[in-house]
């Protein structure tokens, strides 16, 4: 079998590959992908060179982790079948192209284990599904203990800021907050207030949210938290973070890394859209054929108005 995928040979050096695939083994299945999302935060960091070690990391390499796709093999005994509908959050079926995520191709041969269902009626919304399963980790951590104090500040307000704020709004949280410095970005919020972090006198927060993956605000925020506040740390930063001791010694701050989405996450995820709690509406702002895949890029990267771009692989698959 072959794929067409997008590969980055080096540093903003991108184009549509032809790549051969293994055959189809005991335990994986065979998913024709329908639509890929584009991150503009690891993506990004891989398109220009700035992505921090990371295992996996290399070039070339296949990006993306937001495929959608149709099941189009199985294995022996899977507990899959043709036509279903599914969610795939990478692969690494590219031979001697590495797969960091892997999920940015035409087709893909991954383990069963590795996919989740899928609601047919989400379409091409359920690339959404791992930024999704993501913020809501970064809340209830992947069902491991007990849920963390959810934010009352959220900093930026992009796909991954619009989500925490839709699920602090599906909790019934009413007092919380999202920065946005970009005038662009502000529109948008239905349920809560978008300010200026200029415009907001408040420095008594209790958890602080920051997915703008900006490595120069952790003293800034440290400075917005009141006694015993919490710093979370739900973006990906390319750039050592440091903090000046004295302030959070005086607030008896605490700081938490937030990691990717595990299993659970997902399933809750899926839950609150299946309940209709949890909206994904107005979050896919752009979308362009697999073809165009450069200037995709492109644009997701340098377009504040672009929240996320879809690739469409329907006729490569």
């Amino acid at each position: 079998m072959n794929t067409q995928a997008v590969v980055i040979q080096q540093p903003q050096r991108l184009s549509l590959m032809p790549l051969r695939l293994p055959a189809l083994q005991q335990g994986d299945v065979v998913v024709d992908v329908e639509f890929s999302g584009i991150s503009t935060g690891t993506e990004r960091l891989i398109w220009d060179g700035t992505m921090p070690m990371f295992p996996g990391m290399g070039y070339p390499l296949v990006p993306g982790y937001e495929a959608v796709g149709r099941v189009m093999a199985v294995g022996a005994d899977s507990a899959h079948w043709v036509g279903q509908r599914v969610f795939v959050p990478g692969a690494r079926c590219f031979g001697e192209v590495r797969g960091l995520f892997g999920a940015s191709a035409s087709r893909l041969v991954v383990p069963e284990a590795k996919i989740v269902p899928i609601d047919e009626k989400l379409g091409e919304s359920a690339v959404l599904l791992a930024l999704a399963a993501t913020a809501y980790h970064s809340v209830a951590g992947g069902g491991q203990g007990q849920p963390h104090t959810p934010p009352d500040l959220i900093v930026g307000h992009g796909v991954l800021g619009r989500l925490l704020a839709r699920m602090n709004v599906a909790a019934g949280i009413e007092d919380f907050t999202v920065w946005e410095t970009n005038p662009v970005r502000q529109g948008g919020a239905t349920g809560y207030r978008v300010l200026h972090p200029q415009d907001d006198p408040r420095r008594d927060y209790r958890a602080i949210y920051d997915v703008s993956g900006d490595a120069s605000l952790l003293d800034s925020l440290i400075g917005r938290l009141g006694f015993g506040g919490e710093v979370v740390l739900a973006g990906f930063y390319a750039q050592p973070l440091s903090l000046n001791f004295a302030p959070a010694f005086m607030r008896e701050a605490r700081i938490r890394v937030a990691a990717e989405w595990k299993k659970p996450d997902m399933w809750a995820v899926n839950a609150l859209l299946h309940a209709g709690r949890l909206s994904l509406d107005g979050l896919l702002t752009h979308t362009e054929p697999a073809e165009r895949a450069g200037s995709a890029y492109a644009q997701a990267f340098g377009d504040a108005g672009c929240l996320k771009m879809v690739l469409d692989w329907r006729h490569h698959a």
